[in-house]
């Protein structure tokens, strides 16, 4: 295998950079970071599976068949895009109850109603 050596263009590239000051650079440096991570960002929030949702819940407390039956019933609500974590939570906050109050209450279909878009 042969290797073609890159021919060293370093200050050609940077000459745009050159008159920059060092708060300058690290405005640029995290104005393209911002750019380039938006795009991961925006996957994420409208992005995930059932086994992410599930893991989320198993965090929150919940054990494993309570989090898979949250899961498949925000799945067939088509909910599942907005966090079936969040979801528990949005509900404990709005009625003001613990999390795993909320979580029962969904568990026994009650709520979920309140929940939809």
């Amino acid at each position: 295998m042969t290797t073609v050596e890159r021919k060293d263009d370093f200050n050609v590239r940077r000459r745009h950079l050159q008159k920059l000051s060092d708060k300058q650079l690290h405005v640029r440096f995290w104005a393209l970071v911002d750019a380039l991570v938006q795009p991961l960002v925006v996957e994420a929030r409208t992005h995930t599976t059932p086994s992410i949702e599930r893991s989320v819940l198993l965090r929150m407390g919940f054990s494993s068949v309570e989090a898979k039956a949250l899961v498949e019933r925000a799945q067939e609500l088509e909910l599942l895009g907005r966090g079936v974590g969040r979801l528990v939570l949005e509900l404990a906050k709005a009625k003001r109850i613990t999390v795993p109050d909320a979580g029962a209450l969904l568990l026994d279909g009650h709520h979920w109603d309140e929940l939809t878009p």
